[in-house]
C-alpha cells in the first residue's frame, strides 16, 4: 500500500491496526492478545518440568519489594526472568536506559535504597505527564509525520497510568501463574505507563494483557 495515497486519518488508523502494542496508543482499552512462539517448544512443553529457581525460593520476600518499586519508587517498567533470576528495571529518573539486576540483591533493603529513590505514585504520574508534554512541545516532535503527531497528542490528552490497585493485583497473581504444573510462567513484564502486562509461558506462548482486563484473563486461563 502506498502511503502517498492515504490521508492522515487513514494513516492513523493503519498505524493502530498494524501495532500490537506501541508508544502511540492502543486500539482498545480491553487488550488481550496471544502470540504463538516456536512450535517445537509448544510440542515439548509437557516434557520440560519446572525447576525451582532462586527467584522462586525468594519470591515471598521479593514480591513486596516489586510492589514497593512500582508504587513508591521511580520504576515504571519491571521485567522478571523467573528461570534466570534476571530483573530489568526502567526508572522515571532515567527513562532512556534499562538496568539489569540479580534477583537475590532485592532482599537487601540497603540495595533497594541505593538504587531506587522514593517518589510518591501521584508525583511520578505528574512527572510522566510533564515529560510527554515537554516532548510534544520540543523541536524533536517536528520530526514526526503529522499522523504520528496526531496519535501521540490524542494519547497524551487521554493518558492515565495503571492504578495502584491493579499493580498489586497483578503481582499477587504471579506465584500462582508460576506454579501451573505444565504451562508455567517463564518471564513477566509490567508497564505502569502503558497499563499492560506481558506474560511468557513454558509453551513459549506470550500473552499481552491490559491491566483493566487482567481479572478476565485470569478467570479464563487459570485451571
Amino acid at each position: 500500500m502506498n502511503n502517498i495515497n492515504l490521508d492522515n486519518v487513514d494513516l492513523e488508523q493503519l498505524v493502530l491496526q498494524e501495532n500490537i502494542l506501541s508508544a502511540v496508543g492502543l486500539t482498545s482499552t480491553h487488550l488481550q492478545i496471544g502470540i504463538k512462539g516456536d512450535p517445537s517448544l509448544r510440542e515439548t512443553a509437557m516434557d520440560r518440568c519446572r525447576y525451582e529457581s532462586e527467584i522462586d525460593r525468594l519470591f515471598n520476600s521479593v514480591e513486596p519489594v516489586f510492589e514497593d518499586l512500582l508504587i513508591n519508587r521511580g520504576l515504571f517498567r519491571l521485567f522478571i526472568g523467573f528461570n534466570n533470576n534476571e530483573i530489568r528495571t526502567t526508572s522515571i529518573f532515567d527513562p532512556l536506559r534499562e538496568e539489569i539486576h540479580d534477583a537475590a540483591s532485592f532482599v537487601s533493603t540497603e540495595y533497594i535504597d541505593r538504587h531506587f529513590p522514593q517518589i510518591p505514585y501521584t508525583e511520578k504520574t505528574r512527572v510522566m505527564r510533564k515529560l510527554y508534554d515537554a516532548l510534544i512541545k520540543s523541536e524533536l516532535y517536528k520530526f514526526l509525520p503529522l499522523h504520528l503527531q496526531n496519535l501521540t497528542t490524542k494519547r497524551h490528552e487521554n493518558w492515565e497510568p495503571m492504578k495502584e490497585s491493579e499493580v498489586r493485583k497483578v503481582l499477587m497473581t504471579l506465584k500462582v501463574l508460576r506454579n501451573i504444573p505444565e504451562y508455567y510462567l517463564r518471564n513477566f513484564s509490567i508497564s505502569t505507563v502503558q497499563s499492560v502486562v506481558r506474560l511468557q509461558f513454558n509453551c513459549d506462548g506470550t500473552q499481552i494483557v491490559h491491566a483493566k482486563d487482567f481479572d478476565t484473563f485470569i478467570k479464563e486461563n487459570l485451571p
